[in-house]
């Protein structure tokens, strides 16, 4: 007899499904310990009795089923334990049918690889803690000026978007943007590379963020969106997204001009722990804060660089900005003998082959500035 409680991997994959619909089985480590979620997710193939929290009400039925091959190989529900989103949350069925037509799947790879940019980011932020279940979120509306997102993280999804019958907006929905996080005081624009470099869609991309700018002030009370997260496996991905954006013909099209601030972020751990620091309200001024003193920051406000003592350039790539990054790099690639970056140990390898090898290093270490931020280490 399986439990299934409250915080439970197999909640979390309840959860994560009704919404997802299907996840790559590549990207389970995301999940937890890879290790023991693949175990898990093995043993839900099998018929098991299963029992809610709610009531005690017993299910016999698989949980999961796999189907397709290495890069389309996709973990689902099993349509005989559709009944059980009904124990999770009473619209958690409903939300799930009319998604997906009724539990129907394309095997159309293409489309299969949209949905998993899509679900890889879902399930990021459903591990950073945020609120990612349509049935649960607020409505969004575009009738007058209200605040109706959550105080905390939340993620909508860019499909739900369609919904709110804004013609504009639906001609978008076939870009690249997977969706939007919102967070106290900001919301950031969602895109997710994975293992390949993505192909910047420019105009389209940016009409895109015009119209999630109306959703935001509408909703959220923001009236400008200059930044975006981008999920990837590497940070030289992301960078080459980035550079290859560069060959559009319009060059106010280019992702890094659509959004001046790009935050990469890795689909790991470290990559959940940042996106708990880029959404805490004033993050950026607090990461600064714990890093440097007055001294140093002072007069550096509007400057490339963040700090500055004894004549060394300080510059914090704790945001993972990777836009901001190129900006400083061709700001300062001739004479970069007088900076040192600060970072995290799992960006030190990438910018040691990005920077001038005369660009010092200062590695942070993330469990001392979640504490001084005040974050309690994830569960």
């Amino acid at each position: 007899m399986i439990t299934i409680r409250p915080g439970s991997h197999t909640m979390r994959l309840l959860h994560l499904l009704s919404i997802a619909g299907e996840f790559p089985t590549s990207s389970l480590d995301i999940l937890g310990n890879e290790r023991v979620v693949k175990v898990l997710v093995h043993k839900l193939e099998s018929v098991q009795n299963f029992c809610t929290h709610r009531d005690g009400r017993v299910y016999t039925t698989k949980l999961l089923t796999i189907s397709g091959k290495r890069k389309t190989r996709t973990v689902r529900l099993y349509k005989g334990a559709l009944p059980i989103l009904k124990e999770i949350h009473a619209d958690a069925l409903g939300y799930y049918l009319d998604s997906f037509r009724g539990h129907k799947f394309t095997r159309d790879s293409a489309h299969i690889d949209r949905n998993h940019r899509v679900n890889e980011a879902l399930a990021m932020s459903m591990m950073a803690g945020f609120e990612i279940r349509p049935y649960i979120l607020p409505k969004l509306q575009m009738t007058e000026i209200l605040r109706i997102v959550p105080n905390t993280p939340s993620f909508y999804l860019a499909r739900d978007f369609k919904k709110l019958d804004i013609t504009e907006f639906n001609k978008t929905m076939y870009t690249r943007i997977v969706g939007a996080v919102f967070y106290p005081g900001g919301v950031y624009a969602v895109y997710n590379t994975r293992d390949a470099v993505m192909k910047w869609s420019g105009s389209g991309e940016f009409r895109a963020l015009l119209h999630l700018q109306d959703l935001s002030r509408m909703n959220a009370g923001v009236k400008e969106i200059t930044s975006a997260l981008l999920f990837g496996n590497s940070p030289e991905i992301a960078m080459n997204t980035i550079i290859e954006s560069d060959k559009s013909k319009k060059k106010e099209s280019r992702f890094d001009k659509t959004y001046p601030y790009i935050y990469f972020i890795p689909m790991d751990q470290n990559g959940i722990r940042l996106m708990r620091i880029l959404t805490l309200p004033d993050w950026k001024e607090k990461v600064l804060n714990a890093i440097f003193d007055s001294k140093e920051r002072q007069g550096c406000e509007f400057m490339v660089y963040d700090a500055y003592l004894d004549g060394v350039y300080k510059y914090s790539h704790l945001d993972s900005d990777i836009a901001r990054l190129i900006r400083f790099n061709s700001a300062f690639e001739t004479e970069s003998e007088n900076f040192e970056v600060i970072c995290f140990p799992w960006q030190v390898k990438f910018l040691k082959r990005y920077l001038s090898k005369s660009v010092k290093l200062k590695q942070v270490n993330i469990d001392a500035l979640e504490e001084i931020l005040g974050l309690s280490p994830i569960i």
